[in-house]
């Protein structure tokens, strides 16, 4: 196989695999924790009985053609933290090729996850399909958050496609889709999306506690919105001008949602 300074020029297939579990002892253990290629998953010292996870990037990933996946699962009463120790940078690769990030998160009943990872930022001329798939037994909890830049300082983005699929025991909770940058649906930076900023987050919190005390939706701000949905969960979404102002606004509802 042919390849461009150092990958195949098909693009890099690398996967993280992360599994918790309760240890018996009032804490979480984590008896898988692998990774390939740019996907190198380290243990931290997590919260009580929390189990702290960083995704560190070895290497400039995704490019053009690669395909990144992250395989979490928490077992009955396992805790799990996950996040990442810097931004991560979609660039665009030799041959014009979309790169795939692909993160499945399964829950068992009792479990409860943190995915808080940093932004990702669309560069220029990269073409990246994100896709998040999280399924929950009734009685995990779930808090999640995504941010997403549209380009560097002073720069145009790439296309970024980003879908985000909740599933609680076995029931579609919450499918939704953006697209954004050069070649997404006309209307994407328009007062209806993005409204000309250039950075737009999210927080799910999928927790059992809503179903005795609801949420209540509304705006949050100018920036943002709280939306209950259709189960024990609400979704935050915001928007912003840069990435600092986004965190801040989803720092604002985690204290509100998220105990």
């Amino acid at each position: 196989m042919s390849t461009v300074a150092g990958r195949p020029r098909t693009g890099l297939r690398a996967t993280a695999r992360i599994v918790a579990e309760a240890d018996g002892r009032g804490g979480t253990a984590l008896p898988v924790l692998a990774g390939e290629g740019p996907l190198a998953p380290r243990r931290t010292r997590g919260t009580g009985p929390e189990a702290g996870v960083m995704l560190v990037g070895a290497m400039s990933a995704p490019l053009g053609g690669d395909h990144l996946t992250v395989r979490a699962t928490a077992g009955p009463g396992a805790r799990l933290a996950v996040g990442s120790v810097a931004a991560t940078l979609a660039l665009p690769g030799p041959h014009g090729e979309p790169a795939r990030y692909d993160v499945h998160l399964s829950l068992a009943d009792g479990a409860a996850v943190r995915w808080l990872p940093e932004p990702l930022v669309s560069v220029r001329g990269s073409d990246l399909r994100v896709r998040t798939r999280a399924e929950l037994a009734p009685g995990a909890r779930l808090l999640m958050r995504e941010e997403q830049v549209l380009g560097r300082f002073g720069e145009a983005p790439g296309l970024l496609r980003s879908r985000l699929t909740v599933l609680r025991a076995g029931r579609p909770l919450l499918d939704q889709e953006l697209s954004c940058g050069p070649g997404a649906p006309d209307g994407w930076d328009g007062p209806a999306v993005l409204a000309g900023c250039r950075a737009v987050g999210q927080l799910l919190v999928v927790d059992p506690r809503f179903e005795k005390d609801p949420p209540t939706g509304g705006p949050l701000g100018e920036l943002a919105a709280v939306t209950p949905l259709a189960g024990p969960a609400v979704l935050i979404s915001a928007i912003a001008q840069d990435a600092l102002r986004v965190r801040e606004l989803l720092d604002e509802a985690s204290r509100t949602y998220a105990r």
